[in-house]
């Protein structure tokens, strides 16, 4: 059965549930029209999550308000041809992280706001991650804020998500998931052998204390759509290192969520794991596997190799001018480089190296800016000028080149680029719903 509902999650396959789904973690077009088509294809429904940072009242790095995405997601489903119904938008990472920065009840503030514009603009899933370390809070020996303060700070948040539902008299609440020991969103910075699992007796405490503490607010209903919560299962990646999942280090986990039979654990940074990690993951009832820097890097891959296509056609034809658009994403990363230059380190070359092909992907903080944008249209229609032989699609795009020679894809850049996303996307479709083991990814 392909997944469909939220609520199918809380099933055993055995009882007609499905195995898990996968949530793309992304407010790229590219690949937001990726993961519906997907979607389409498969006849699930597409789980869609826009992260704090991506998306929130400032604008985050995308320019849009959780309104402006809902808006385009639905706009593009349609145009995707997935029917009315099957999108899930949900927030991701959604508390105080992108205004750490600043004290905590600042960053609180701003992170309730957010939850009750997502709430009013249609988000039926809401990660609250409210484990986030603001200037000036008290840590532990790790670092981390303390426990008992980030239940306190998810259960303020949950009373935002209760008004704003209140106040719009919907009918079925919004689903959440909860968690006190979160990886940091977009992968780790700083190597290590494998991140440290989360314990049996911290899931524990935190099931225990987060709904105690929903009960004493008056959220008993709101517990009651807790989902998921999220552990770190030891599996990350790096700049330029992937930690792959190892299933007997969470042996414990799986125990402690046995006696929670309405929960699931909820994956982050399972990009770049290989296929039968995943699979095992989704087993192991990590039933929602959360994807979004590698469906970029796909995208990236295939714009910069359509770029050395047109750059091959320009030597070739005197009247094509490159788009420039891998030069104007540099200049890009140059000019603003608050988003790589905490997570990257090295010589001037290193760090050259890294802002194109490093694992972490912060170049796709830099898709939505004007010039960029500008310089990747002329790269589209230049290719749709001149459609490239298949000879170099093959050289640059080899899987994109067999689907092309079997009739399968049509030689345009957007569905070369889509095709090429699809790759990933059609990875996480096999190993959540088995029946989609035989498709090609594209289509």
């Amino acid at each position: 059965m392909p997944f469909r509902r939220l609520d199918q999650l809380r099933q055993a396959p055995a009882a007609g549930g499905v195995p898990g789904t996968w949530a793309a973690c992304t407010a790229h077009p590219l690949a937001l029209e990726a993961a519906l088509h997907q979607g389409r294809r498969d006849g699930s429904a597409v789980l869609v999550e826009a992260t704090a940072s991506q998306v929130n009242l400032e604008g985050g790095y995308t320019g849009m308000t959780p309104g402006d995405f809902g808006g385009l997601v639905a706009r593009m489903a349609r145009q995707a041809g997935l029917p009315p119904g099957r999108l899930i938008l949900g927030a991701d990472h959604l508390g105080p992280y992108p205004w750490r920065r600043l004290p905590a009840p600042q960053a609180l503030e701003k992170a309730a706001a957010l939850v009750r514009a997502c709430v009013r603009a249609g988000f039926r899933k809401l990660h609250l991650d409210a484990a986030v370390v603001c200037a000036g809070d008290p840590t532990d020996s790790d670092g981390a804020l303390p426990p008992e303060l980030a239940v306190g700070r998810t259960v303020h948040l949950c009373r935002a998500a209760a008004a704003a539902w209140a106040e719009m008299g919907a009918r079925e609440l919004p689903w959440l998931v909860v968690g006190t020991d979160t990886p940091v969103p977009g992968g780790g910075r700083s190597p290590r052998e494998a991140p440290p699992v989360t314990s049996p007796e911290s899931l524990e405490r935190t099931i225990g204390e987060t709904r105690a503490a929903f009960a004493a607010a008056g959220l008993e209903a709101f517990w009651q759509r807790v989902l998921a919560v999220v552990v770190q299962p030891g599996l990350e990646f790096y700049p330029e290192e992937i930690r792959d999942y190892d299933p007997q280090r969470c042996r414990g986990l799986r125990e402690v969520l046995a006696a929670h039979p309405h929960l699931v654990f909820e994956a982050h940074s399972t990009d770049f794991q290989q296929p039968e990690g995943l699979r095992r993951l989704v087993t192991d009832r990590f039933a929602i596997l959360k994807v979004g820097p590698r469906l970029t890097f796909a995208l990236r891959e295939a714009v910069e190799a359509l770029a050395r296509v047109e750059a091959i056609l320009a030597r070739r034809h005197r009247g094509l001018a490159p788009s420039g658009v891998m030069e104007a994403l540099e200049a890009a990363m140059l000019a603003r480089p608050e988003h790589w230059r905490e997570h990257y380190r090295g010589s001037p070359a290193d760090l050259a190296y890294l802002r194109r092909y490093g694992l972490s992907d912060r170049i796709r903080y830099y898709w939505s800016g004007p010039e960029v944008v500008r310089r990747l249209e002329r790269l589209q229609a230049n290719l749709e000028a001149m459609p490239p032989p298949l000879s170099l699609v093959s050289q640059f795009l080899p899987r994109q080149a067999e689907a092309l020679r079997e009739g399968r894809l049509a030689n345009r850049p957007r569905d070369l680029i889509r095709h090429k996303i699809m790759e990933v996307t059609a990875v996480y479709a096999r190993v959540c719903d088995p029946a989609a083991a035989g498709r090609e990814p594209g289509g």
